[in-house]
């Protein structure tokens, strides 16, 4: 982590804010990053939990596959249905107010999950959980555009979003001993209560940069780089607004693309854990260890997509390109998913997973190439309705999947479905993305599209 964050600054928050205001910048930014980063952290602990411990929860409570399929799906419903409204809340109330109250409603509502005693309480726990962490991306993709300058933002992104795989990676093991020792409960008492502790630690410390304590070297160094520093730090919903962006391609595309690579992402929180008891047959603790590496590949591939998109942009390519390239050779790496249908070693298993969920985190880089487009004032919306997209997949998915292992009884089917979708989004993001460029909002009625 030191080693990225000083990859970050090499390009000169020192050198070019310093030629523009005359004295050294501070480093704001980066503390606000690695707010994003616990909080990106404890958000996809608080939704992957349920998955961890689903073979616990099924045997205590008598559920079944379809039911696992359902409940699995029904933060993805309540996600879907609320993140429009949730980025429009967003770019009103800002980062800062938004987050802190997320954080405070969704660990709550993990907290009850502890007390659920059949499939209605775990239903309504994650579809109060799906609701509440609405804002958490939209807020930080916001964050991001407003605290870092284009040939920082890849690698910023990366740092945010791999906190939604080592959420996994680096916690699965503790959370399946957990269970084991304290009984499943236990899970949602502990990851709740964290939540709960550092929605404090953000409200207390988080702050936009026109509010926050970065000095004018900074804040110039910030603004020179294409950073949207001086945008409003909150703008009112307009209708209009929301129906020009919905209308332009490069959003069309990128809705398709995060639909389809989502998917792998929805089979990776949602049914892997139980594929390798079920269909690899693996004892619990076994399943525990080998659950975490694809996430750790994962992590990589977001790190190195970010890095390098950069590098492109610091050594003179256009920016649209390298935001574009993560996105397709992420896609069509995912498609190596098919490989574990073929191998018979649970290694080999692995490590074919373990790649292709490696591409799925180089392909989450649209992340970036949604802050370099997205209109100045409308990022959080922006971010909402793409997220939309991105999570009708793991409303569909989980269910799909269950069906497909209920009726045959196997996983394989399900895994050359995620296959398929990895070969859509390449195409989503090869011939439909087109040229990145910010996206400028005519006022009121009038439709002005952003070319591409």
């Amino acid at each position: 982590m030191g080693k990225i964050m000083s990859n970050i600054a090499r390009d000169g928050a020192g050198s070019t804010a310093s030629q523009v205001s005359g004295s050294h910048a501070s480093r704001q930014r980066y503390l606000m990053l690695g707010l994003m980063l616990v909080a990106t952290t404890i958000n996809y602990i608080d939704r992957v939990n349920l998955s961890v411990v689903a073979p616990f929860v099924s045997k205590d409570l008598h559920l079944d596959k379809v039911d696992l399929g359902y409940i699995f799906a029904a933060f993805s419903w309540a996600y879907a249905i609320c993140l429009m409204p949730g980025g429009a809340l967003t770019d009103r109330l800002g980062s800062r107010a938004i987050y802190t109250l997320s954080l405070l409603v969704w660990s709550a509502a993990t907290v009850m999950q502890g007390f659920a005693r059949g499939t209605m309480g775990l239903l309504t726990a994650r579809l109060v959980i799906g609701g509440a962490e609405t804002p958490a991306f939209p807020a930080a993709t916001r964050s991001v555009a407003m605290w870092f300058p284009d040939r920082e933002r890849g690698t910023a992104v990366s740092v945010f979003v791999m906190g939604q795989y080592i959420g996994s990676a680096l916690f699965a093991g503790a959370l399946v001993w957990m269970a084991s020792e304290f009984g499943w409960q236990m899970v949602f008492f502990v990851t709740g209560a964290i939540g709960i502790v550092f929605a404090f630690i953000w409200a207390r410390i988080y702050r936009d940069p026109a509010q926050s304590k970065a000095n004018a070297a900074e804040l110039a160094y910030i603004e020179s780089g294409g950073g949207l520093n001086k945008a409003k730090e909150k703008a009112p919903f307009e209708w209009s607004a929301f129906w020009q962006i919905v209308r332009t391609r490069q959003i069309i595309a990128l809705c398709c693309g995060k639909f389809f690579n989502n998917v792998s992402m929805s089979f990776f929180l949602t049914w892997f854990p139980t594929y390798l008891v079920d269909q690899r047959h693996m004892t619990i603790m076994k399943m525990g260890i080998f659950q975490a590496m694809p996430f750790i590949g994962a992590t990589v591939g977001i790190l190195m997509a970010g890095a390098f998109a950069d590098w492109m942009i610091r050594t003179g390519y256009a920016v649209s390109v390298a935001r574009k390239v993560p996105l397709v050779v992420g896609c069509g790496l995912g498609m190596t998913i098919v490989v574990a249908n073929w191998a018979a070693s649970d290694v080999v298993v692995i490590a074919a997973l373990t790649g292709a969920f490696f591409a799925q985190g180089i392909a989450s880089q649209s992340w970036a190439a949604l802050s370099e487009c997205a209109p100045e004032g409308n990022i959080a919306l922006s971010a909402s309705i793409t997220s939309f997209a991105a999570n009708l997949s793991p409303v569909v998915a989980p269910v799909i999947i269950g069906y497909i292992v209920q009726s045959t009884g196997s996983f394989e089917w399900a895994i050359y479905f995620v296959g398929f979708m990895a070969l859509c989004g390449t195409l989503s993001y090869s011939l439909g993305l087109g040229k990145l460029t910010r996206i400028v909002l005519a006022p009121k009625q009038a439709t002005v599209l952003a070319p591409g």
